[in-house]
């Protein structure tokens, strides 16, 4: 089983990464992001408590992500392997996703670490409010998203260089151009693991 994080800030192209990868490697995605946006437009109890959190720029609680990760894992029974699209967000969710993966006799194989320039992500996230109308895309939410990440999701690159999994690539190129270093990474490590 071939299981991948994407990992990175807000606006740094996770998403449509994401959407390329699974695409072309037929992973199943995991994405906390689209599994809350769902329950809020479904004005689930969840959704209506996620969305307080989501609407001031701060990271959903780890019980209910938890919650959440865990019945959308074991709901899915991926034929090639997962795709971790906005999780784990803290070392806690970290460890947690380890200890889920080691319990079904898995572990993340690989992952992806996006990196691009603060003043790009404000730029990528105001076109994007434009287009999307999503309640999280205002300068005042974005910044406090920022900050967020760079307290408590930052850490996760040290986490997942000291396990030896993590690859950065520059998120400030054209799409095309990204996807294509994330698919030579993607069969680098797929090409040593036949070996």
């Amino acid at each position: 089983m071939f299981n991948i994080i994407i990992l990175g800030p807000p606006g740094c192209g996770k998403g449509t990464q994401s959407a390329n990868i699974i695409n072309k490697y037929r992973l199943t995605h995991i994405s906390t992001g689209e599994i809350l946006r769902e329950e809020i437009e479904l004005h689930t109890a969840i959704g209506e408590v996620v969305k307080k959190f989501i609407d001031r720029g701060y990271l959903v609680p780890d019980d209910i992500i938890m919650r959440e990760i865990f019945v959308s894992a074991i709901r899915h029974k991926p034929r090639f392997g997962l795709l971790f699209d906005g999780f784990p967000r803290t070392l806690f969710q970290a460890d947690y996703l380890d200890d889920l993966l080691k319990h079904k006799k898995q572990k993340i194989s690989l992952v992806i670490y996006l990196e691009v320039s603060e003043e790009e992500l404000y730029n990528r996230i105001k076109h994007r409010s434009k287009v999307s109308k999503r309640s999280d895309d205002n300068f005042e939410t974005v910044k406090n998203r920022l900050d967020v990440y760079y307290e408590l999701t930052h850490p996760l690159i040290a986490y997942y260089t000291n396990q030896k999994k993590l690859v950065s690539i520059s998120g400030m190129a054209p799409v095309e151009e990204v996807f294509s270093k994330i698919s030579s990474v993607i069969d680098d490590y797929l090409i040593k693991k036949e070996k």
